[in-house]
């Protein structure tokens, strides 16, 4: 990923802390040739002293059939973005685009079992455990579960190398920067809201 100094981002802890909090993530890889991704949540575990990205494909997934080949798969997590207005300068300028993003890369290999059906569950503690009946893997039926299970590959992607950028108008004077901040929240939209916050905590550190 192209990052210019203002935007690299290298704080790990807030790089893990923004791959939790979107963890929707692309998943890109190379299958005969050509450029495969699909669009999946996944969970970053810490298993020793490394760390991986692990998550599930549905069986007729060709995706998780390149794992044994490849040997750098690509996670990208994606945050809010923003049009930003050149007409927010005091100075002429062009327009440009706000926006936050990690790319991480490392090698995948297949889970299955236990080891699956406990990544399974982790995944539903996540988005399950602060609804009101929530739906987790120990109150679904055995049969359920081992049916289920049949349908998913499980995999873990060991992270290699991570590339971080935020994009958040780093290079603006104070007074253009605080007139984008303004203006988003003007647009009325959730993601140039969210950029907006991301500036404000940006320019807070």
């Amino acid at each position: 990923m192209y990052i210019p100094k203002y935007y690299k981002i290298t704080d790990l802890d807030e790089i893990k802390e923004f791959m939790k909090e979107n963890s929707f993530a692309t998943i890109v890889s190379i299958r005969k040739g050509k450029p495969i991704a699909s669009h999946i949540p996944v969970l970053l575990n810490k298993i020793q002293d490394d760390y991986y990205l692990t998550g599930h494909l549905a069986y007729g997934n060709p995706l998780w059939k390149t794992f044994e080949d490849v040997n750098d798969i690509l996670v990208i997590f994606n945050g809010p973005h923003a049009y930003i207005s050149s007409s927010w300068y005091e100075q002429e300028n062009v327009p440009t685009w706000n926006y936050q993003s990690v790319h991480v890369y490392g090698k995948a290999s297949l889970i299955e079992g236990k080891e699956l059906e406990h990544d399974v569950a982790n995944l539903l503690e996540k988005y399950e455990k602060f609804r009101e009946n929530p739906v987790l893997l120990d109150k679904l039926s055995p049969e359920l579960v081992q049916q289920e299970m049949k349908g998913i590959k499980g995999f873990k992607i060991k992270i290699e190398e991570v590339q971080a950028a935020y994009k958040l108008s780093q290079n603006r004077n104070a007074n253009d920067y605080a007139t984008i901040i303004s203006e988003l929240y003007k647009e009325e939209n959730p993601h140039a809201e969210a950029v907006a916050e991301a500036m404000k905590r940006n320019r807070n550190e």
